[in-house]
C-alpha cells in the first residue's frame, strides 16, 4: 500500500499551488497551513532546496468526526498535500492517503471515516490530473 496519491503537472509552481488549493476547495477542503519549506530551509540553515511547499488541508466536517472518534487524532491532522518541483521543471502534487495513516490506529469508526476522506482526496488527485 502506498501512502500517497501523486500527479505530475506541467505548469508553474505557484500555479500548481493555486490548482491544488482550488481542487481541494471543490471537494470541501480548506487549506489551514502553508509551509514554504524552500524559504524555511534558507532562513533557518542557509540551505537551498528546490521549490517545496506543504499545504495542510482539512475537511472540517470530517475532522470534527475524527476528533469525536479519537481524541488524539490531531497528531495526524491535517491531511498534507505536497507541491514540489521535480526534474524538467515539472511540478508534482502528492496527497497523503488517510487510510494508510489511520491504519496505525485501532479504531473502526476512524477506519470508515478515513476511507471516505481517501475517496475525496483520490478525486482531488484525479481532478488535478484531468
Amino acid at each position: 500500500m502506498t501512502y500517497h496519491f501523486t500527479v505530475t503537472l506541467d505548469c508553474a509552481f505557484d500555479a500548481a499551488i493555486e490548482k491544488a488549493t482550488a481542487a481541494l476547495k471543490a471537494r470541501g477542503f480548506g487549506v489551514l497551513t502553508t509551509i514554504d519549506v524552500q524559504k524555511a530551509m534558507k532562513e533557518k540553515i542557509d540551505e537551498d532546496v528546490r521549490p517545496y511547499t506543504i499545504l495542510g488541508a482539512c475537511s472540517p466536517r470530517h475532522a470534527f468526526k475524527a476528533i469525536q472518534a479519537e481524541n488524539k487524532i490531531g497528531v495526524m491532522l491535517p491531511c498534507n498535500v505536497l507541491v514540489q518541483e521535480i526534474a524538467d521543471g515539472k511540478i508534482e502534487v502528492s496527497i497523503v492517503d488517510p487510510a494508510a495513516s489511520m491504519a496505525a490506529i485501532e479504531n473502526e469508526s476512524l477506519g470508515a471515516l478515513a476511507m471516505e476522506v481517501q475517496g475525496l482526496l483520490k478525486t482531488v488527485a484525479d481532478d488535478l490530473a484531468a
